[in-house]
């Protein structure tokens, strides 16, 4: 039932010329996207899936990749098992208002999309916990925690193999 997604039709004709596989995790938090099961039904239901193929990188479990040396709140990245399956992504972001980022672009959508559930725990709570609530009440904490996390995703999958449009 939600609308703030990219259409497919939107993104259709890349998605296409590239062959390219949609790629999502499941939600840290209820809704459609929480179970794998219904996560499934959910990008059906959307179009999703008849314009590519859909992976969802939890699927099978997560790994955990190093942010950066000195990072403030994180040791790590917890992302979907999957992503090691991808050389490069073109990171297609819709930008939007957002309660907590103040925005969400391709560093929101980075910093928790590319996270597994735990990760998103982990990144909403600046390090402080992998399960539980998403909700902390440190702003700036939460801010400084999804920029490591987005730098440590560049580092591990390359800045020369990421794109990003907005």
């Amino acid at each position: 039932g939600g609308h703030n997604y990219l259409k497919p039709e939107l993104i259709k004709d890349i998605v296409e010329y590239l062959n390219g596989t949609i790629i999502e995790n499941c939600t840290a938090y209820g809704g459609k996207r929480q179970k794998l099961e219904d996560h499934l039904k959910c990008v059906e239901d959307h179009g999703f899936t008849k314009i590519a193929k859909v992976d969802i990188l939890d699927a099978e479990g997560e790994f955990s990749i190093p942010t950066k040396i000195g990072s403030k709140h994180l040791k790590e990245d917890i992302v979907g098992s999957h992503l090691e399956n991808y050389d490069s992504l073109l990171m297609l972001s819709h930008f939007k208002g957002h309660a907590m980022a103040g925005y969400g672009g391709a560093i929101k959508n980075v910093g928790i999309g590319i996270s597994s559930p735990s990760g998103k725990v982990y990144v909403h709570t600046a390090g402080t916990q992998t399960s539980g609530s998403i909700f902390y009440n440190d702003q700036d904490a939460w801010l400084e925690a999804l920029a490591e996390m987005v730098l440590g995703f560049s580092n591990h999958v390359g800045a020369e193999h990421i794109i990003y449009i907005n």
